[in-house]
C-alpha cells in the first residue's frame, strides 16, 4: 500500500509496484486528484487522515480479517502550506494517526518506508563542503524540515514498527512543479539564482527514487536504517543551467543572480499573497531557507553497500525526459487553444 499515492512521486512508486508485480493499493484522500493513477490494476483505499477511528475501520475492512499489507510505503507529506502549524498535522500527526490506526485494525505490515527529506538533516558544511552522511547529526532550519524529523524520532520510538527512512535531495521528473517553474524560466531565456557564494545543488530522478524504494524494502538489512538517496555528484546553477538549456534548445540564457536580502522581501510578499489568497506559495520564508542553503552535496555510500542502490539517471538524462514531457505539455496546451 503507497499511502500518499495521489502526488508526483506517489504516482511513480504506484507504477513501479504494479511493474514489479505486486497487488497494489492506493492510499488516497476523496478529494486527491488521480490524474496520475489511472492503471485499473490499483486498488483504492480512501483515508481520513485526522480522524484514527476511520482510518482504523477503512483499514480492517480493505483486506479480509487476519491479512495484511507486506509493505507499506508511506509517502504522505506537505512541502508548502498556509499556516505553518500545517506543516507539523500532516507530515507529523498524520503519521501518529495512521500507525495507531494501524495498530488498532492489526495491520502492521512486515515492512515500513518512511518517505522524509534531506531538509530533515538541515544544513551542512558550507566552509569545506564536506557531503552529508546518514550519520550527520540533524539540525533542521524549516518548520518543513523540523516536522520531518519529529516524524523520524517518532518512528524511532515504535518497536512494533519495522521502519526504514528515506531521505531524498531535490526530486525531479515529469508532473513536478517547482523545478518545472526553473525549467519554465530558462525556456523564457532567464535563470535565476540565489546568492553569490557557491552552491552546491543534488538531485534525484523520480524513477530511480521509485526503484530504490522496492529494492531497499527487498532486503532485511535496511530495517530500522535511514538513507540519503541522491544522485552521487553535486552540480552548479550554472551546469543545471546549460544542461536545462541544451535539452530547450535555448542557446541564449541570461543568468539573473539575485541577493539574498531581495530574495528573502519577496519570499515575504509571496508568502502573505498565498495566505491572503488561500492557496500555498512555492515561494515563502520555509523555501528562502531552503534555496540559502550553500551545500547539498550527499554521499550515499550506505544506500550503496546495503541494498545496491544506483542512480540509473544522471542529471542529463533525467532532465531529457522531465524537459520531453514538459514540451508534449506545453504543445497540447497550444492546441487546444
Amino acid at each position: 500500500m503507497i499511502i500518499g499515492a495521489g502526488g508526483f512521486i506517489g504516482g511513480f512508486i504506484a507504477d513501479e509496484s504494479l511493474r514489479r508485480g505486486f497487488d497494489t493499493w492506493a492510499g488516497v484522500r476523496a478529494t486527491t486528484s488521480r490524474k496520475f493513477l489511472t492503471d485499473e490494476a490499483l486498488h483504492f483505499i480512501e483515508l481520513d487522515y485526522d480522524n484514527v477511528e476511520k482510518m482504523t475501520q477503512t483499514f480492517e475492512s480493505a483486506l479480509p480479517q487476519g491479512e495484511k499489507w507486506d509493505w507499506i510505503v508511506y509517502n504522505l507529506g506537505a512541502t508548502k502550506c498556509n499556516n505553518f502549524a500545517d506543516f507539523n498535522r500532516i507530515n507529523y500527526i498524520f503519521l501518529q494517526n495512521t500507525v495507531e490506526a494501524l495498530r488498532k485494525a492489526d495491520k502492521i505490515p512486515e515492512r515500513f518506508l518512511f518517505m522524509s527529506s534531506l531538509s530533515a538533516i538541515g544544513p551542512g558544511d558550507e566552509k569545506n563542503y564536506t557531503p552529508l552522511t546518514s550519520r550527520s547529526i540533524p539540525q533542521p532550519n524549516t518548520r518543513y524540515g523540523v516536522s520531518k524529523i519529529k516524524a523520524e524520532t517518532f518512528l524511532q520510538t515504535c518497536p512494533d514498527i519495522p521502519w526504514t527512512i528515506f531521505r531524498p535531495t531535490g526530486v525531479y521528473g515529469p508532473h513536478e512543479q517547482d523545478y518545472l517553474m526553473m525549467i519554465k524560466s530558462i525556456d523564457s531565456h532567464w535563470d535565476f539564482g540565489v546568492g553569490f557564494r557557491k552552491q552546491m545543488l543534488t538531485f534525484i530522478y523520480v524513477k530511480d527514487l521509485a526503484n530504490a524504494i522496492f529494492d531497499a524494502l527487498a532486503v532485511p538489512g535496511t530495517l530500522r536504517k535511514k538513507y540519503i538517496i541522491s544522485e552521487p555528484r553535486a552540480y552548479t546553477q550554472k551546469q543545471f543551467r546549460k544542461i536545462v538549456a541544451s535539452e530547450l534548445g535555448k542557446k541564449m540564457v541570461i543568468p539573473v543572480r539575485l541577493p539574498l536580502w531581495i530574495t528573502y522581501a519577496a519570499s515575504v510578499v509571496a508568502e502573505k499573497y498565498g495566505v491572503a489568497k488561500m492557496k500555498p506559495s512555492t515561494l515563502n520564508r520555509d523555501k528562502f531557507k531552503i534555496m540559502k542553503q550553500r551545500n547539498w552535496a550527499c554521499d550515499v555510500t550506505d544506500a550503496v553497500a546495503d541494498f545496491g542502490f544506483q542512480a540509473k539517471y544522471n542529471l542529463k538524462d533525467g532532465i531529457k525526459e522531465t524537459v520531453r514531457a514538459y514540451l508534449e505539455a506545453k504543445a497540447k496546451e497550444r492546441s487546444a487553444k
